[in-house]
């Protein structure tokens, strides 16, 4: 097994340190074990939660043609956002959704893949991890009954061991009666095996963003929390009003899609991309604007930050449910977050793109 479990256990001694708050300013979703509460809201709401059916011209069902374009990606909210550039990307489908419990099932039932939350600690790490730490498991979001010590996140994350893509809470959870539900306790080279039974690949941090943006352009300051989307209404993390519908994770395709016709690319789950994260992109040339966002274009300086990245950590895009004003404002395209590669997380899924 990876050192995942390692770093989980680092992480959350690293929480308290102000200069790793950065790193979790929209961290782990939780998992609503009574989610029987989320379709009445959802009933409550009128949200349709359904999918209308796909387009025939899609090489693959449920996929939609994201067109080739130019777009000034990054924003400036936060500095990792800049700077601002002019990027070109090719056409490609992409999934309308992000990955579903079903479809996850699916991809483990004919393979037979364990997920890196699943499979046993790596017996060299097992002394340097405390007792709860030393059986597979994951980081679970828990509202605190009250904050005693300020903004330490340690107050709302738990280890929970048997949480993963089956178990999201835990043991005692199952996403058997949730199949539409995005997959979530994820990690990249999770991620990457689907994809590629699929026949698929991750999107760039480009190309997911463009389809994001679907063609609007998105200016510095009108960054207001969106209406039509799974994100944390109130103060995080004790008071979510769940105005949209949902306290916790939501069912795939519950809000209107944007332009092309994907669904939830804003809130309910951070999305994976390929793009290693480094917190300062260099700026770029004249020259340089409107490179494709292949990895064999990227600029050479840029190459070589990503290579000595460490940890090694992925882009990840679109915030999640528990972004709030006061404390992600990362519910926009133009937003990004680290996620450590081997760090599986219940806030964060993932949708899969084909290019012909």
């Amino acid at each position: 097994m990876a050192l995942w479990i390692y770093s989980v256990a680092m992480k959350l001694l690293q929480w308290s340190i102000a200069g790793s708050v950065f790193l979790v300013l929209s961290a782990t979703a939780f998992w609503l074990k009574k989610d029987e509460a989320s379709v009445k809201q959802v009933q409550s709401a009128k949200l349709q939660c359904e999918l209308p059916p796909s387009s025939a011209a899609a090489p693959r069902p449920g996929m939609v043609w994201i067109p080739e374009g130019v777009f000034d990606m990054g924003d400036s909210v936060y500095a990792e956002e800049k700077p601002v550039r002019n990027v070109r990307v090719k056409g490609f489908w992409m999934d309308r959704t992000e990955v579903t419990n079903s479809e996850f099932a699916a991809f483990v039932k004919a393979t037979g893949y364990v997920t890196v939350a699943e499979r046993p600690v790596n017996p060299q790490m097992i002394a340097n991890l405390p007792e709860d730490m030393r059986k597979p498991g994951a980081v679970v979001f828990k509202v605190p009954a009250k904050l005693t010590y300020g903004d330490d996140p340690r107050q709302w994350w738990q280890y929970i061991p048997g949480a993963n893509w089956k178990q999201p809470a835990g043991p005692d959870s199952s996403v058997d009666k949730y199949g539409q539900f995005p997959a979530v306790h994820i990690t990249f080279e999770d991620a990457q095996a689907y994809a590629k039974w699929k026949g698929h690949r991750l999107p760039t941090e480009a190309e997911w963003e463009w389809a994001a943006r679907a063609g609007a352009k998105e200016l510095p300051g009108q960054h207001d929390q969106p209406d039509s989307a799974n994100t944390w209404q109130g103060i995080f993390p004790m008071t979510n009003a769940s105005e949209d519908g949902f306290a916790g994770l939501a069912p795939v395709a519950c809000y209107a899609p944007n332009a092309y016709g994907l669904f939830d690319m804003i809130g309910n789950v951070w999305e994976l991309t390929t793009d290693v994260f480094v917190a300062e992109r260099p700026a770029i040339s004249n020259s340089q604007q409107g490179l494709d966002p292949d990895e064999a274009q990227r600029p050479p300086i840029f190459k070589t930050l990503q290579a000595n990245a460490q940890p090694k950590a992925r882009v990840i895009k679109g915030g999640s449910f528990l972004c709030a004003p006061n404390y992600c404002m990362r519910y926009r395209a133009g937003s990004r977050q680290p996620q450590e590669e081997d760090l599986a997380v219940s806030h964060l899924g993932f949708r899969t793109i084909y290019q012909p």
